[in-house]
């Protein structure tokens, strides 16, 4: 019976084991899968033409993998844009109130900085910078001196007007975006942006006068 129970305390113990070691696999399997395959995925070209084509040194960057393909996807960006901004207008028309709106863009623009440029320099290496080229860097100066310019007036309607009110308004610079990329851009339109425009500066009249 003693002998018994023993074979018994001994087969739990060994279960209780094999369990752990199960646990242990699993997660080692799933690391290998999410991080380490997927890099040597991303790789294998570049250890391929090197072993081919021998004195060639192969690019071992580790390359970023999205495990969804709809990341990657614009529409999902663009939401997130959508979403973030009208938190924005919130917490702008929370933060500026009592406060000169240029100030609070100068505060706001600020962090901005700081938060923009710390994502690009822990995703990009240092090399990427010295890719931009002069006529970039012109027309990123451009782009900043019209957001600037856009944030203060946004701000000061927010300090005038409700948030409500205000945010469908500003977003009206979707249609005007619309008619520069025609214009500058050369981009076609068809009846789909035309509907959608007309249809944007409808709701804006309508959440800006009702």
């Amino acid at each position: 019976m003693a002998f018994s129970h023993l074979r018994k305390s001994a087969r739990s113990a060994d279960d209780v084991r094999l369990q752990k070691w199960r646990t242990i696999g699993g997660r080692f399997r799933s690391g290998w899968e999410n991080s380490v395959a997927p890099h040597i995925k991303s790789i294998s070209p570049e250890l391929n033409h090197a072993r081919c084509h021998p004195g060639t040194t192969p690019d071992l960057t580790p390359r970023p993998v999205l495990a969804h393909p709809w990341i990657m996807n614009w529409i999902y960006w663009a939401l997130l844009s959508a979403l973030f901004a009208g938190i924005t207008a919130i917490l702008a028309k929370l933060g500026v109130s009592g406060v000169d709106p240029n100030v609070a863009t100068a505060v706001r623009t600020t962090v901005v900085l700081l938060f923009t440029w710390g994502i690009a320099l822990a995703t990009n290496p240092a090399a990427s910078f010295r890719q931009l080229s002069q006529r970039t860097l012109v027309f990123l100066a451009l782009s900043g001196i019209a957001t600037g310019l856009s944030w203060l007036c946004y701000f000061r309607a927010l300090q005038l007007g409700p948030a409500s009110r205000v945010a469908p308004v500003d977003k009206l610079s979707v249609v005007f975006a619309i008619g520069l990329a025609a214009v500058v851009l050369g981009e076609k339109l068809n009846w789909h942006h035309y509907l959608g425009g007309a249809l944007i500066v409808c709701g804006a009249i309508l959440l800006a006068w009702a």
